[in-house]
């Protein structure tokens, strides 16, 4: 069975909560992330040089999510910008959520360059008391959606 849908008719528009991807190249981490915030009830807002939503691996990883997910530019969600940073940040657990919130997540090699850093409200990094140096920008993303998620509970 085949499915044929316009791009046009994907869902646009903004959330309450919007993951805000800078560069995320790798179409597996966007499907990934269209399913998170599936999950939790998020937009998804994309800079240009992210993977096309509709391509075949985002597709298989999104299972669906690309069509119940609003899109929209990366600027256009408002609300409280929270970059994502692999350390240095305020843990995410002590974060006061309130109002709109934008979780800025970078791209997977070079994360979040200065100028996108400046135009955020603060900067949160995700506790880890094993070895890695950091979380992949699909965990990282989901890890923030629950942790809001959670506390509205």
């Amino acid at each position: 069975m085949i499915g044929v849908y316009r791009r046009g008719d994907l869902p646009r528009g903004v959330r309450p909560v919007t993951l805000a991807l800078w560069h995320v190249a790798d179409p597996g981490n966007v499907g990934t992330l269209l399913r998170a915030a599936d999950a939790f009830g998020a937009g998804v807002a994309l800079s240009s040089g992210c993977a096309d939503p509709t391509g075949p691996k985002a597709l298989r990883a999104s299972m669906g999510a690309v069509f119940r997910v609003p899109l929209c530019g990366f600027t256009e969600p408002a609300g409280r910008r929270i970059a994502l940073v692999p350390r240095g940040g305020t843990p995410l657990p002590e974060l006061e959520f309130e109002g709109e919130t934008v979780f800025v997540l970078g791209a997977e090699r070079e994360g979040l360059p200065r100028e996108v850093l400046e135009r955020c409200d603060e900067r949160a990094s995700i506790p880890q008391s094993g070895g890695a140096e950091s979380l992949n920008v699909a965990m990282a993303g989901t890890v923030a959606l629950y942790e809001l998620a959670r506390r509205a509970g």
